[in-house]
């Protein structure tokens, strides 16, 4: 049975049933692609809402020095890339991160690893969608044609926002009223999703709450997907166009708005504060390994697909860098924490002309985002159903437009309808946590090849380093300064030290009594409120000094669950860490023990690391999502298994 779940791929095999086609599943796909049109792949998996959103937080909280941290996540994700590069050398068809498992663990393992990337894509692709929602629906508020008294075309609120985003924003708005903030002085996301809750028409109690555009953006990337590899680049090739122009020409104009009195300090908030956006930063890159599952219509993929992959990555490490000094010369850093970096920085000195157009191609950069992640999932699935391990339907090939067809619908069916009613926040979370397993487990399948002599190589090979002193040495330097320079930090993670609730999560989890109560301690406490004066208890709060809200919470009649997270509840979320620290030190072991390349072991060490940082309710859904899998795997797949129906007429 054990030796079953961990049945092997051959290379040669592999790379024979590619060169018929297959077999009975037909025709094989399209060799289209070169080294130009991957490297347009990637910018365009890339470069999306990382330069048009997130480098905004990033910035304000990392000030100019951000740019630091492009580079050294550009580092970390070459680590993998280079993984995935030999990989894609060696196993040069669709499956991407599946068949190179497939090929270093075995079949449990290629299941669990494909049926993560079923995720990864699927989360991603609806992660996009909302997100692609979002700015269509705000440059459609910003259109202004005086001639035909065009004000705006304003899509309401509860038809661009999911279910759950506008029920939780609701109730969370009438705590907060209740605890005596007016609705004026809500954020703009709070105020947004309650009012689409309260305007949502209702059938009974049920309020009908979706978002519309994002479902009609899946709807035409599946189609042009549907029609083809070529209408694909095409389409691909034209969007990178038009983003990079923009990119190029706010660079070029921002460039003489830029004071360099701005760039002091450099590093306003130190490493902390630039380590910060790591995981936001580690997201924006992740697109390159969607460029793998294309191998099958490379016209040269050992030489191609690493060289696409390079490219990709410093390309738009080089742009990302660029856009951080210009945004943070511009403008001071602290100014940067907006959805909409870009547009705000030239609103700022008043050339309204340029936000504009970075505003349209924004929509164009998440719309190549999409089209590249959509195209990926298809061929996932494609290459688990040529190994028996899905239905025959989903490596079926159209017979004129030569891509997996019944795959590609119902990979549109399967993004577009969550992506109605699911949260932002939810999908990105779990889309990290898939694509940075793969990312583990590509790095671990070149370490377990590494000294296997019988493996047929491809043209491209990780060079090689040995680990065996650098990362015992670096174990042992991040142990002392753990120990030194975040000594109580350090103390209060291992010893469980209980952790004080923000002013906000306070207030909004008190019942009424409790409320009233705390209002009351507030009266008596060190900032006097004057009479006559509405007491927002959130605001009142916030504003103490970190002395002053650790003394008012230590005095506080209320139950110490409500005021600190503790015990389980505070230590369930360290299990992340401890499993890394636990990996560290094996992975130390064998590096001493086995001599590891030290690049295939930074990549898997650094992608483990963003995975821990995700938090336990990730790795807890995650956990879910894969038990769902082996489900139906040991149901379905098991029994399907081409290898295991091979072994079986063999015996």
């Amino acid at each position: 049975m054990f030796e079953k779940l961990f049945r092997k791929k051959s290379i040669s095999r592999i790379l024979e049933d590619a060169e018929k086609g297959h077999g009975e599943h037909g025709d094989s796909l399209q060799k289209t692609l070169g080294v130009r049109d991957l490297t347009a792949f990637g910018i365009a998996a890339i470069i999306g809402a990382g330069i048009f959103s997130t480098i905004g937080k990033a910035s304000a909280d990392g000030g100019p020095a951000v740019i630091f941290l492009f580079i050294f996540t550009a580092i970390a994700c070459s680590f993998a890339a280079f993984a995935y590069a030999e990989f894609a050398s060696m196993v040069p068809v669709s499956g991407s991160a599946y068949t190179y498992s497939y090929v270093a663990f075995g079949e449990l393992v290629a299941w669990i690893i494909g049926w993560s990337l079923i995720m990864e894509y699927s989360i991603g692709n609806i992660t996009v969608a909302i997100s692609w929602s979002d700015y269509f629906t705000g440059l459609l508020s910003s259109i202004n044609i005086p001639a035909i008294g065009l004000k705006g075309i304003h899509v309401p609120d509860w038809a661009t926002m999911d279910y759950l985003s506008a029920y939780n924003g609701h109730k969370h708005a009438e705590a907060l009223v209740n605890a005596g903030k007016s609705f004026a002085n809500l954020d703009e996301a709070t105020k947004l999703a309650n009012n689409a809750w309260i305007t949502a028409p209702k059938i009974g109690n049920f309020h009908i709450v979706a978002d519309i555009p994002a479902l009609g953006i899946i709807v035409l990337i599946t189609w042009l997907i549907y029609r083809g590899m070529k209408e694909s680049r095409n389409a691909s090739n034209a969007m990178v166009v038009v983003k990079l122009a923009v990119i190029l020409l706010v660079l070029a104009v921002g460039v003489f708005y830029v004071d360099t009195a701005n760039w002091d300090p450099f590093a306003p908030n130190g490493v902390s504060g630039v380590l910060k956006g790591v995981s936001a930063v580690f997201f924006a890159y992740i697109g390159f390994d969607a460029i793998s599952t294309t191998a099958e219509e490379c016209k040269n993929p050992q030489r191609d697909l690493p060289r696409g992959m390079m490219w990709a990555i410093i390309i738009c490490t080089i742009l990302y860098v660029a856009i951080a000094l210009v945004l943070t010369g511009i403008v001071n850093y602290s100014l940067l924490a907006v959805g909409d970096p870009l547009a705000f920085v030239f609103d700022h000195i008043n050339l309204k002309l340029m936000s504009g157009i970075i505003a349209v191609s924004a929509v164009f950069a998440m719309a190549s985002v999409l089209l590249v992640f959509q195209m990926g999932q298809p061929r996932i699935w494609m290459s688990m159903s040529r190994d028996g391990l899905l239905p025959k339907a989903f490596s079926k090939i159209h017979p004129v437009y030569k891509t997996p067809s019944f795959a590609t619908i119902v990979v549109g069916f399967v993004v577009a309808i969550p992506s109605l009613f699911m949260n932002l926040t939810i999908v990105t979370d779990l889309c990290s946590i898939g694509t940075l397993f793969a990312f583990v487990l590509v790095c671990a399948g070149v370490l377990v090849l590494q000294n296997k002599p019988n493996i047929q190589r491809g043209k491209f090979k990780t060079p090689y380093v040995n680990s065996k002193y650098i990362i015992p040495v670096v174990l042992i330097a991040s142990l002392i300064y753990g120990f030194t320079a975040y000594k109580d930090q350090t103390n209060a993670f291992i010893f469980n030290s209980p952790r004080i609730y923000e002013p906000v999560h306070f207030i909004t989890s008190l019942s009424g009594t409790e409320l009233e109560s705390v209002k009351e301690e507030i009266k008596n406490g060190p900032v006097k409120v004057a009479p006559g004066e509405t007491l927002d208890a959130a605001a009142y709060l916030s504003e103490l000094s970190e002395v002053q809200y650790q003394q008012f919470m230590d005095q506080s009649a209320v139950s110490a669950e409500k005021k600190y997270e503790e015990g389980w509840s505070l230590f369930k979320h360290k299990i992340p860490m401890w499993i890394f620290f636990i990996i560290c030190l094996v992975i130390t072991y064998f590096c001493i023990t086995k001599n590891l390349s030290l690049i295939p072991v930074l990549g898997l060490m650094s992608c483990l690391y963003m995975m821990c940082e995700l938090g336990i309710s990730n790795w807890i859904g995650f956990g879910i999502w894969l038990a769902i899998g082996l489900v139906v795997y040991f149901l379905y797949g098991y029994r399907h298994s081409k290898l295991g129906k091979e072994s079986k007429a063999i015996s």
